[in-house]
């Protein structure tokens, strides 16, 4: 009888490393998940984006909401603007510098609070824009040290001695209708409106010894408005406007 000879050369070779099922083409399906891990996936996700949000206000932009006239024509009402956060950490505001800070002296009379107890706790974590009147935008005029007067001979307001010409006031509007001098505390600022005949700034505050906004309640430096659309800029200070003003005391 023949006997047929035996070739390896012929026998499938053998998959190294894989279960059977998978050297026969079937693999092994994921699981689905259930609704409970759906759900926890999902609230997981919302908790990290308020959480960004959140560090985000706290430490490097916050966004706030322009309810009134008062720094027209830079910035108009029902803007929304964003602040620089960080800057005011690890430096101060210069002049000519817009900054938003903290109403702590009571310039403002009170006003309700949002009873939205959603849109509040929103506010708070910095998704939507900070809307409250505890916070006020104005822009600086005068920092520690500095004589400010209003006004010399030719209507102009005077930092240490030297008038300045401020391009950034609403058109037909005059510097000052109301005449102060004053020397503004170290770590301090002295503020007004662009639109000087619609702002209660430091001018009206004098004698009731809180015209100076503290360098601690500066929450920081606008820097852009980016709501709405038709509106977008980016907010530079006016540093161009002092650049000839003396050092103050």
């Amino acid at each position: 009888m023949a006997s047929t000879a035996h070739n390896p050369l012929n026998e499938p070779a053998p998959a190294s490393g894989v279960t059977p099922e998978e050297a026969s083409g079937s693999k092994k399906q994921k699981k689905p998940q259930t609704f409970g891990e759906q759900v926890k996936e999902f609230l997981l996700i919302i908790f990290y984006a308020l959480l960004i949000a959140f560090v985000l206000k706290s430490f490097i932009i916050r966004g706030f909401f322009i309810p009134s006239g008062s720094m027209l024509n830079t910035l108009e009402i029902n803007d929304r603007v964003f602040v620089n956060v960080a800057g005011s950490m690890f430096g101060e505001a210069e002049r000519g510098d817009i900054i938003v800070f903290e109403d702590t002296q009571n310039w403002m009379p009170e006003s309700e609070t949002s009873q939205n107890p959603v849109r509040n706790a929103l506010s708070f974590i910095g998704v939507l824009p900070d809307s409250s009147q505890n916070y006020l935008v104005k822009r600086v005029i005068g920092v520690g040290g500095d004589r400010v007067v209003c006004c010399d001979a030719d209507g102009k307001v005077t930092v240490n001695g030297q008038a300045i010409d401020e391009p950034y006031l609403r058109e037909g509007v005059a510097p000052s209708e109301v005449p102060f001098d004053v020397i503004v505390p170290e770590n301090s600022y002295f503020v007004m409106g662009d639109n000087r005949s619609n702002s209660a700034d430091s001018r009206y505050h004098i004698e009731q010894n809180t015209a100076f906004v503290n360098d601690s309640d500066v929450v920081g430096e606008v820097f852009v408005v980016a709501w709405p659309l038709d509106h977008f800029k980016f907010v530079h200070g006016a540093s161009d406007v002092f650049a000839n003003v003396p050092a103050g005391q």
